[in-house]
């Protein structure tokens, strides 16, 4: 197949769009490791990237004039940022109704959380929709369509009724659920088949993949066939082979390190130990999301207090909360019982001259965040579930010293790949997770050095450059007999 354009298309752009006080708009460069890794190979190939940019009709702009606002403040990119306008009601239905009151607890394994409505699955159908009609206006022949996410499910299914046969990806961000939980979706099968209209379907881990796969077999009736490597698996359709696989996504590991190791993050990075001398910090940094396990954390952090009495005095949680959806009454419920905990137990425990947990609820700018990065000794990452979490890649790509160590929950997707070099716990066990806070407090230096240096040389290995490099090229096999293995990786995935 000769190599085409590349057609990117995300629930949002790579650009921010925000309505001033005077009503004109200001637009900024989006952030974020995804960003990163697909602004140089768009660049090089040439494309578009196509997505909503978080503002919506009633908010008094055309996509013409988001289109020329968009032109005059992204110079010299190399590709094309096509923008869509939802409406109230489409954001309201399809983005914070299906997406991110089915399809998110749903795929977390949150389903008392869920909140079933028809009206939220239609309006989600005619944005995929809207979103595929601007995909067919901007699409030539050749050109490798990369889709991206649960918001955008039946984008193929759209294009496939439409007589287009360009070659499709779709990568699922987040875990995708076992069969007893997602057989309790209403649109279960229409779900499964349209996502059999993409050439190519990849997940975080190989528990996703094998997940999906046996939706497939016992919801649709689907006989899988097994062909090719254990991690890469044909699915033979109706209209198509059909390529199933794991990409575990990563980050800039470069980048990280070397902005760990400027002077600005040093002096910021001696400042924080200056003003905490004598004591090792345990950082905790999550989005505001009840998957994020934030509850449990800061109990398990109060028993290993109660636990250890040693630990008082000598440790200190820094637990940075990113403000996430704050309007929503679950999420500021969650954020008010997170900060009554944290009153509850510094009212408990401090004494002159140490506070058990410093809460911070903002985002951090780059440089402060390496500082916290290079300046704590362990990362306390214990999410309920999660697709990857690359706060501990993050981490890991800056502890320049190697002296950090990590505790990560086992239902993370980070802990296939760091599983080993991890102290991996459940967070639901608060007293098991307590022990291994006290564990990592007293763990030998050289036994730190060893495990963090194996994470980060496969944090650098397999790095978003290597995860884009591999989708692409499973994505442009026509069929199994074309394909080519990609080459296994060699941590125990």
């Amino acid at each position: 197949m000769s190599e085409g354009r590349l057609i990117i298309v995300s629930n949002r752009l790579p650009v921010v769009i925000d309505k001033k006080k005077d009503g004109s708009f200001s637009i900024s460069a989006g952030k974020g490791g995804l960003v990163t890794a697909m602004a140089p190979v768009l660049k090089n190939r040439g494309g578009v990237w196509i997505g909503w940019p978080g503002i919506i009709e009633e908010d008094g702009i055309t996509e013409q004039n988001l289109g020329e606002l968009i032109s005059k403040g992204v110079k010299d990119s190399g590709y094309e940022l096509e923008p869509i306008i939802l409406t109230k009601k489409e954001r309201d239905n399809y983005y914070e109704g299906f997406s991110n009151e089915i399809i998110w607890p749903l795929f977390h394994d949150l389903i008392s959380l869920c909140n079933f409505k028809d009206k939220y699955w239609e309006t989600y159908l005619s944005v995929n929709k809207k979103i595929s009609n601007k995909i067919m206006s901007k699409i030539i022949k050749d050109d490798f369509i990369w889709v991206h996410d649960y918001h955008l499910l039946n984008v193929a299914s759209e294009l496939r009724q439409k007589g287009y046969n360009n070659r499709i990806g779709f990568f699922l961000h987040i875990p995708f659920p076992s069969l007893d939980i997602f057989s309790k979706l209403p649109w279960r099968k229409k779900i499964l088949e349209s996502l059999l209209e993409y050439d190519l379907i990849g997940f975080q881990t190989p528990r996703d993949k094998r997940n999906f796969l046996q939706c497939v077999r016992r919801i649709l009736r689907n006989k899988v066939q097994a062909r090719g490597r254990e991690n890469l698996v044909f699915i033979k359709s109706q209209s198509r082979d059909v390529l199933v696989g794991s990409f575990p996504i990563s980050i800039d590991y470069e980048a990280f390190k070397d902005g760990a190791d400027s002077a600005n993050v040093a002096e910021r990075a001696w400042f924080l130990h200056e003003n905490l001398p004598n004591r090792k910090l345990i950082l905790g940094i999550d989005r505001l999301d009840y998957t994020k396990g934030i509850p449990f954390k800061l109990k398990a952090f109060a028993r290993a207090l109660e636990k250890y009495p040693d630990m008082q005095k000598k440790v200190s949680l820094v637990q940075i909360l990113v403000p996430s959806r704050v309007y929503i009454p679950k999420y500021k419920e969650l954020k008010d019982n997170i900060e009554r905990m944290v009153g509850e137990i510094n009212g408990r425990f401090t004494e002159l001259g140490w506070v058990p947990i410093y809460y911070i609820f903002r985002s951090l700018k780059r440089e402060e965040l390496l500082a916290y990065y290079r300046t704590s000794e362990i990362a306390l990452v214990t999410p309920l579930k999660d697709g990857m979490n690359l706060v501990v890649k993050e981490f890991c790509a800056a502890n320049i010293e190697e002296t950090g160590i990590v505790i990560l929950s086992e239902f993370a997707g980070a802990s296939a790949q760091l599983g080993k070099e991890c102290l991996l716990v459940n967070p639901f066990d608060v007293e098991k997770t307590a022990d291994t806070i006290y564990e990592a407090y007293k763990m030998d230096y050289k036994i730190k050095r060893k495990k963090m240096k194996k994470m980060r040389n496969s944090i650098k290995k397999y790095d978003i450059f290597w995860w884009v490099d591999n989708f692409i090229k499973a994505g442009v096999y026509q069929s199994y007999e074309e394909y080519i293995p990609i080459k296994d990786f060699d941590f125990d995935y």
